[in-house]
């Protein structure tokens, strides 16, 4: 994965600041007030705001340069140092001012209190980072704005532009005309919302989004929506979709510089708009699982794509995967099943199925369909459990569930290049949907069965082992 953005070239610019963090226990409460007393046992120090974002594409293995507004204190030598420990060039420029700095108090990972240092800059402080800053030899621009006050966005565009390079902005504020002729915005559903208003559903975002688009002369934009995951909106072409992947989240902090960095990677490397928010995305469920302003490292977004698949809510996500995954050559193998207890049977014709492609999506009846299909007593487990399960095997890169008794509708949907089947099948006539894989231009493929196994089986055994313990 290093050896992925290797080719990456970015400079960010905009709002550096140090997180300093102080660790202790909280046993007791003040005679003084009533506030927890904490006794600080150890304090750390980490790159913050736009040095953060820097530190993210270090950590990617991309090539950065960090330019920004310091103090000429303390605080402004721990962040030079420690970028230049991890690989970052920083450009920084001291002014009057102090370094901006936060400082949060945590007692057992949870936030006490946190106090903000800091005077924001003057204009002509933010013309002169400008001015004084080259820009030869990237391939990318992120402007990491937090409203400090350290950036003049529409110069910084203009030169951006000039060089033929995307500019990345990861924008504060009401104000979306500092940033006319980006290449991308990437707001948070918070930020969209205060310009836009509220939506009522996916094709008002997407009205909306695309209105901005056009006011502002942006080739895209990107809305990160928390547990709801990302939208990426292009000014020509497709809307695309990314569930959110992260299993736990333990703190958001610093997850939007995570999705700029890995963007500015991938466009700098030469990937396309989707193709890079869809690593963001991978990297954003990585980085909410930490706790305080973190990086993604190239070994763990690496180990996320090889071991973890997408589990998609909506079709016309999965539709845009397909499409994407096809457009790189790649032969998409889809099949289907209840799989209401996953056993080797299942295991072993996934892995066949995967064997037949590059992707393989497995499509899932919903408890509904399956209750109609096997009976009121099934499914064993819910959906949602059974999606989590296929997305742990590594033959699987995709999961959805439907709602319909067969897939046909789907399959129509997705157009996989492959339909695979296991099972007692003995010709392709008898899967459901061949025809449709037939009509344009697929294939079906009937897959071996292992003997004996099967999850009526399986269930008669439960029953029958435990009528006989209570007899």
């Amino acid at each position: 994965m290093s050896q992925l953005f290797s080719a990456s070239c970015v400079l960010v610019v905009g709002d550096v600041m140090l997180d300093r963090y102080w660790h202790g226990d909280a046993g007791r409460i003040s005679p003084e007030a009533p506030v927890p007393v904490v006794r600080v046992t150890h304090d750390e120090t980490r790159p913050g705001g736009a040095a953060n974002v820097a530190l993210n594409l270090a950590s990617l293995g991309a090539r950065v340069s960090c330019a920004g507004l310091v103090g000429l204190d303390q605080e402004a030598d721990l962040l030079v140092q420690t970028l230049a420990n991890h690989g970052v060039d920083a450009r920084f420029q001291t002014v009057a001012h102090r370094t901006i700095t936060k400082l949060r108090v945590l007692s057992q990972s949870h936030q006490m209190i946190r106090l903000d240092f800091e005077t924001p800059f003057e204009p002509v402080d933010a013309q002169s980072l400008l001015q004084q800053t080259a820009m030869d030899g990237f391939n990318a621009l992120i402007l990491s704005d937090y409203a400090k006050g350290s950036l003049e966005p529409l110069g910084w565009i203009e030169r951006g532009r000039s060089q033929g390079i995307p500019v990345i902005v990861d924008p504060k504020g009401h104000d979306f005309e500092r940033y006319r002729g980006a290449t991308l915005l990437t707001p948070n559903r918070a930020e969209f919302e205060a310009v836009v208003g509220p939506w009522t559903n996916e094709d008002d975002l997407i009205e909306r989004a695309r209105e901005l688009i056009a006011r502002f002369d942006w080739q895209a934009l990107l809305v990160t929506r928390s547990e709801q995951g990302m939208t990426l909106v292009l000014a020509d072409g497709p809307v695309h979709h990314f569930s959110a992947t992260a299993r736990e989240v333990a703190d958001v902090t610093g997850a939007g510089d995570t999705v700029v960095a890995t963007l500015a990677a991938g466009l700098g490397q030469g990937l396309s708009l989707p193709e890079s928010a869809e690593l963001a995305n991978r990297a954003a469920g990585i980085v909410v699982s930490k706790s305080g302003t973190a990086s993604v490292s190239a070994r763990e977004l690496q180990s996320a794509l090889l071991t973890q698949s997408s589990i998609f809510d909506e079709t016309e996500a999965l539709a845009s995967w397909v499409s994407e995954a096809q457009a790189r050559g790649e032969r998409v193998v889809m099949t289907n099943g209840c799989f209401d207890i996953l056993h080797a049977g299942h295991v072993a014709y996934l892995k066949e199925a995967a064997s037949l492609g590059d992707r393989l999506i497995v499509a899932v009846n919903d408890d509904a369909s399956v209750s109609r299909l096997k009976g009121p007593e099934r499914p064993m487990n819910t959906l949602s459990r059974r999606l989590q399960v296929l997305s742990g095997l590594a033959a699987v890169d995709a999961v959805i569930g439907f709602s319909e008794d067969t897939p046909v509708g789907l399959i129509q949907q997705l157009k996989p290049d492959v339909l695979a089947k296991g099972g007692d099948y003995k010709a392709i006539e008898e899967v459901v949907g061949y025809e449709s894989v037939l009509a344009y231009g697929g294939e079906v493929k009937v897959l071996g069965e292992v003997a004996n196994v099967s999850t009526t089986h399986l269930i008669a055994k439960i029953r029958q082992a435990d009528s006989s313990s209570t007899s």
